[in-house]
């Protein structure tokens, strides 16, 4: 299969890329920046927000292979802080990168996907798409987005044999972690007494989370299923709990699991 991964510098996209490109797909990947290549994946240099450089950058792989089979939209940033404090520049950096990038590559690859009859659009969302995350209100906000833009784009898309799943990350250890911004604000741990204490414990989580190739693995057996489920959640039993618990208890009851969770 010829699969197209964005933000394949580190974490999932990095390790999906590997593992795909030795189990003998022909890998293509974007990146931002100059990274140690992987043996038989090929790079593309792509600002997912630069509509037009991701258009070039698909029809690149099109004019190579001749078709792409898959696309993971994996490129994405987080921002930390209270929503309040968040910067107009923050916002549209956050929106930009995870949602924009997300439908600036599914629209350039659907009149491919559509005139081959066949495709797979794999959107990495996350648990924090089916719950705000306190502190992280503009990070589940860009996740939510991608939810309901998937939910749309597979009803619309069934008819030309295009397959769209969502896959729901939750704790995970990789550099996004290290990567995230926080809002800086002299005010913000002031005002909000719990931010700190609740960062310190999202990182903590996320750094004792479970390895990349626990997502490569399954982005992997999704490839090969005929007819994937249209979602997947890839987290600890705990964290399923909870997408459970938030679909079938009553929103208070949940909300003030979630607080307690976060000591708000």
């Amino acid at each position: 299969m010829v699969v197209l991964i964005t933000g394949i510098s580190s974490g999932f996209g990095l390790a999906t890329a590997q593992l795909l490109a030795e189990e003998g797909h022909i890998v293509y990947g974007t990146v931002r920046r100059e990274v140690e290549p992987l043996l038989g994946v090929h790079y593309l240099k792509v600002d997912v927000r630069d509509c037009n450089a991701v258009k070039e950058a698909v029809k690149q792989v099109v004019d190579q292979e001749g078709r792409i089979d898959v696309l993971v939209n994996n490129a994405g940033m987080g921002i930390g802080g209270p929503v309040e404090f968040a910067s107009e520049e923050e916002i549209r950096e956050q929106m930009d990168t995870n949602f924009m990038g997300l439908v600036h590559f599914v629209t350039a690859v659907l009149p491919y996907m559509r005139n081959q009859g066949s495709g797979k659009i794999i959107a990495i969302s996350s648990i924090g798409g089916l719950m705000g995350l306190p502190f992280q209100g503009f990070y589940s906000a860009s996740k939510f987005a991608i939810e309901g833009y998937c939910e749309a784009l597979r009803l619309e898309t069934k008819q030309f044999g295009i397959k769209v799943v969502v896959v729901r990350p939750g704790d995970f250890s990789t550099g996004f972690t290290g990567s995230r911004k926080k809002t800086i604000h002299a005010e913000a741990s002031q005002i909000y007494t719990s931010y700190a204490e609740s960062m310190t414990k999202v990182e903590h989580d996320e750094t004792g989370g479970l390895k990349p190739q626990v997502l490569a693995r399954r982005i992997s057996r999704i490839l090969r299923k005929k007819n994937p489920r249209y979602g997947y959640v890839v987290a600890s039993f705990e964290q399923r709990l909870s997408v459970l618990l938030k679909r079938v208890l009553p929103a208070k009851w949940f909300a003030s699991i979630l607080g307690g969770y976060y000591k708000l």
